[in-house]
């Protein structure tokens, strides 16, 4: 499914592409990169940049890092997590703590999300 876009924010996805956190190059270069459905990095969506989209699954990865926990963005993750929702896409939110310390179960955790989404539209 396509989705519209903010083309105003292509410029910053393809600079935060370009400047990836050490968490998200990790799960990219160690996990979704090779992963057998295509999964995008810094896709722009609506207004937002998700940090991991996988088109055939409708699935939005987040990482969040220790600032998602303050209440100004937790309110702004809600928004756009509903917003999202509202396209008929999953989102799920990773802590940066898990990518450090369970990467094999986050690992194991997404491929069990896409299975679960391509197995519900067969």
């Amino acid at each position: 499914m396509k989705y519209t876009h903010n083309k105003d924010i292509v410029s910053l996805a393809k600079n935060l592409r370009k400047n990836m956190t050490p968490e998200e190059k990790h799960l990219w270069y160690d996990c979704l990169r090779t992963y057998p459905i295509k999964f995008l990095r810094q896709k722009v969506i609506g207004n937002y940049i998700v940090d991991f989209y996988c088109a055939k699954a409708n699935l939005v990865i987040e990482l969040d890092g220790f600032q998602h926990g303050l209440e100004a963005e937790v309110e702004k993750d809600a928004k756009r997590t509903e917003y999202l929702e509202s396209l008929g896409l999953t989102v799920v939110r990773i802590s940066n703590y898990e990518i450090h310390d369970n990467f094999l179960y986050v690992c194991r955790y997404i491929d069990s999300l896409v299975s679960k989404s391509l197995s519900q539209q067969s």
